[in-house]
């Protein structure tokens, strides 16, 4: 059964609807910086969950499905059908569950310093118990040294601290309670719109390595590290965060860029294409191309891993037997003989037969030119010849 949620909505009527959803602890306050910045661009959301803030309770246990229902809910009252989603640890998980288990409803999706499954209950469920006993206070001091880093405005840290000790500890311990059971590992590949992982590259509570997972385990999502911030990076490092939710819904935003941002931003698209280029070109070629680099093609050599393959190679509308398709048949129109014999070996990788290999090269004929078939089944015919091309 759904529950009445305390909400905002901001921004022009007609604009694309961002729902923000909060962390455990926390309330519809703690997206003040990007309800700031963004009003004016899109129709925000904001909401309490269930026991938190203005939002009504209910009997517990509660279920992570309850929680997304709500949400799902509140849209339907307030008329929209579709919307992309940001969450913040909890508020991420909830997100993620809505796109897994609502996919219609979702436009795109951003999981922030979040997890798929948080580890073992027992931790999580003793918070609860102390909260039932002795109130948020009991560990209200030690959630904010994971929330923040010890750089943080002391300022910020104290009204987060206010914010958290607000919270009714009811409502407090059945969250921490869905929290501790909650698994969306197996939800993850039924996931199909375009999503950004945000991690801290200081979270002590779902630190890189764990954003790295969850991105790997969204067909296409990208991850990005937010360096200088721990848990609620949203509120630590509110301008790189809010560029890089611009970007990846489609909005320019300022032309200016926190170095530190734009670094973490380039180095996430890097590793990632680096993974997609080695699984389809191989570990030797690219190690080659690697080793080959210098001063003068270092710039080129990164352009093309994080576009190239941490962009388009990426994009889940075509699979890699279907691009390596089309990139030999822009290849043999090309001329481009130096790239044929990588991409007959890449098509190879990705599951091409010869046979399929040679009907590309064939059909590409009629279109590019007997001449231009004629030297790409030349180069083709050596590759196969050689016989060591992963099927």
């Amino acid at each position: 059964m759904t529950v009445t949620l305390a909400h905002r909505v901001e921004g022009p009527a007609d604009a694309p609807v961002l729902v923000l959803l909060s962390s455990l602890g926390t309330d519809m306050g703690m997206w003040a910086p990007q309800a700031e910045a963004l009003r004016d661009e899109f129709r925000l959301v904001r909401c309490d969950t269930r026991g938190h803030g203005g939002s009504a309770m209910a009997p517990p246990p509660w279920t992570l499905a309850d929680l997304g229902g709500d949400v799902l809910a509140l849209l339907d009252s307030l008329g929209i059908a579709r919307a992309s989603f940001a969450g913040v640890s909890l508020g991420g998980s909830i997100a993620i569950w809505i796109a897994a288990h609502a996919p219609e409803r979702v436009e795109r999706l951003i999981p922030c310093f979040t997890s798929a499954y948080f580890g073992p209950p027992n931790p999580w469920l003793e918070r609860a118990a102390t909260v039932r006993e002795e109130g948020v206070e009991a560990v209200v001091d030690a959630v904010l040294d994971r929330w923040f880093t010890d750089r943080v405005d002391p300022d910020l840290r104290a009204r987060m601290r206010k914010m958290m000790v607000g919270v009714p500890r009811e409502g407090y311990a059945a969250a921490t309670e869905v929290v501790a059971h909650l698994d969306l590992r197996e939800d993850l590949a039924r996931i199909t719109v375009p999503t950004l992982v945000l991690a801290g590259g200081e979270d002590p509570a779902c630190p890189p390595p764990v954003g790295r997972a969850l991105a790997e385990g969204i067909p296409g999502a990208e991850l990005t590290v937010l360096e200088g911030a721990a848990h609620l990076g949203n509120l630590e490092r509110p301008a790189p965060f809010t560029a890089l939710l611009r970007n990846h819904l489609g909005v320019d935003g300022p032309k200016t860029q926190d170095p530190l941002e734009f670094s973490a931003h380039q180095r996430g698209r890097h590793e990632k294409g680096m993974k997609v280029r080695r699984e389809v070109l191989g570990d030797a070629h690219v190690d080659r191309a690697e080793a080959r680099k210098d001063a003068f093609t270092e710039d080129f050599q990164d352009f093309i891993t994080r576009y190239a393959w941490g962009e388009i190679w990426d994009r889940p509308g075509l699979d890699r037997r279907a691009r390596s398709v089309a990139t030999l048949a822009a290849l043999i129109s090309l001329r481009a003989e130096n790239e044929i014999a990588m991409h007959v070996r890449a098509a190879l990788r990705n599951g091409l037969t010869p046979d399929e290999i040679k009907e590309v090269i064939l059909h590409t004929a009629i279109y590019a030119g007997l001449p231009a078939a004629n030297a790409a089944f030349a180069i083709a015919q050596e590759v196969i010849a050689e016989g060591d091309a992963p099927a």
